[in-house]
């Protein structure tokens, strides 16, 4: 009876060739849109981080810019105008060497106790009060000083280190030549407080004309700044760096400023920095012993108000954890690949084998025909 079943028969020999076109090359197609998949996630994560590192950058600026506004509004209170205008009138018709000799007498005895009156009806004062409570209601001022147009201290917050003035580029800066001019210092450590700080000079303006009459000096902590920027990780590995332009590390995490590291970062973006390519991707993979960073930057646009801030934040993580999820897929396409070539050798081996038994079993044929020719 015939049979209504279509049987299709397909030889081994076939079916290993037709697996092998079809599945080599589909791995190595894998293999490449493996690398593509990594290349395209690596530059997600740095334009990630690129974006994180400009926010942090803009909080920072943001801060300081807040803190030297909040100074200056402390400039223009009554009381504080007054004190120091009240303060200024002593040098009426006073030559500036007995000024200069007046101001290094005290200097001589400000730590002795004949200066314990002056300090004393100092910081009893109402402006002296009044900074206090401004300290209370802003816990970022550490110490508010208010100084006469000779830079020496009219009221404060708590009595201040000299009389005389000891920082020349402060008082430059703030004078301006007579006409104001606002400045804030370097990364410095009070070892009172035991803080981060900078200090800001801000200048007293006479209410009328408008004249420079004075300056306050105010020591603003930033340690709360920095441990904000050292919650925000986005990885077990990734970490929030402020450092300065030659790349000394300002803050970090299980980093202070006092141990005057360097961010082994800094190297890839400072001459990421130096192009303008290099600026507008804003991120770079870092080469480094033992480990790739990723690392995101941005600057804190500080430098161009404070120069002596001239800070840089950056965000990096390793690169092989923040591209864990595709190097496994990668490692699948790779483990394929060597699959795919070494079903390539087998099926190689397999006809070079399967050749060699066809020759032989041939020469046989060929042997034993000649023989019965001859036998006849």
């Amino acid at each position: 009876m015939p049979s209504d079943t279509l049987e299709v028969r397909v030889s081994l020999q076939k079916l290993l060739i037709l697996l092998v076109v079809i599945l080599v090359p589909l791995n190595f197609i894998g293999l490449y849109l493996s690398s593509e998949s990594g290349t395209s996630l690596r530059r997600t994560i740095g334009e990630h981080f690129k974006t994180i590192a400009q926010a942090e950058g803009s909080a920072v600026l943001h801060f300081v810019n807040d803190r030297v506004i909040d100074v200056g509004a402390i400039t223009m209170e009554s009381t504080v105008v007054d004190a120091v205008t009240k303060a200024n009138r002593a040098y009426a018709n006073v030559s500036d060497d007995k000024i200069v000799a007046r101001v290094g007498e005290v200097e001589s005895e400000w730590a002795s106790p004949k200066a314990d009156s002056l300090v004393t009806a100092m910081l009893s004062s109402d402006t002296s009060a009044a900074l206090r409570r401004h300290r209370e209601l802003d816990p970022w001022l550490l110490k508010i000083i208010v100084e006469d147009i000779n830079g020496v201290p009219v009221a404060a917050t708590d009595k201040p280190l000299h009389y005389a003035p000891v920082d020349k580029k402060f008082l430059d800066a703030v004078t301006a030549g007579g006409r104001g001019g606002v400045y804030v210092s370097e990364l410095l450590y009070d070892e009172q407080s035991k803080s981060d700080y900078v200090g800001v000079g801000f200048p007293v303006f006479d209410r009328g004309s408008h004249r420079f009459i004075g300056m306050v000096n105010a020591l603003v902590d930033v340690s709360g700044l920095f441990s904000g920027l050292n919650l925000e990780e986005s990885g077990r590995n990734a970490r929030t760096t402020l450092i300065k332009e030659d790349g000394t590390v300002v803050s970090a995490p299980s980093v202070t400023p006092s141990m005057r590291l360097r961010s082994e970062e800094y190297a890839a973006v400072r001459d990421a920095l130096g192009t303008l390519q290099g600026r507008e991707a804003g991120y770079v993979v870092a080469n480094m012993r033992g480990e790739n960073r990723i690392v995101g930057f941005a600057d804190t646009g500080l430098k161009r108000n404070y120069p002596n801030l001239a800070w840089l934040v950056m965000v990096s993580q390793r690169e092989e954890e923040a591209l864990a999820s595709i190097r496994t897929v990668g490692h699948f396409a790779f483990l394929m690949v060597l699959v795919g070539l070494l079903m390539v050798t087998l099926l190689a081996v397999h006809f070079f084998l399967h050749r060699r038994q066809q020759m032989a079993d041939i020469e046989a044929v060929e042997e034993n025909g000649a023989g019965k020719n001859l036998a006849a």
